[in-house]
């Protein structure tokens, strides 16, 4: 079975997504990135672009993300703040 981690996005108000996900690219400040389990622990800004989700279904989910994000990874799970 593949590895996975919890990953929320979160809006101001409202959480995007909230669950275990395989994996996730984000733009960082200095360039794309993914995050997988395991990952080792970090905190980035996040420029404005596309955030892909991919689900421990396999299915693949994309959110627009805006500039002025920080993308936080610790512990076994990921946060994105928006």
């Amino acid at each position: 079975m593949a590895k996975t981690f919890h990953l929320t996005i979160a809006n101001v108000g409202e959480n995007l997504f909230d669950g275990e996900a395989l994996s996730v690219t984000l733009p960082g400040a200095e360039g794309m990135f993914t995050v997988m389990a395991g990952h080792e622990a970090f905190v980035t800004p996040l420029k404005a672009g596309v955030a892909l989700v991919k689900t421990t279904d396999g299915a693949e989910t994309s959110y627009t993300l805006h500039p002025g994000g920080i993308a936080e990874v610790s512990g076994g799970q990921a946060t994105v703040l928006l």
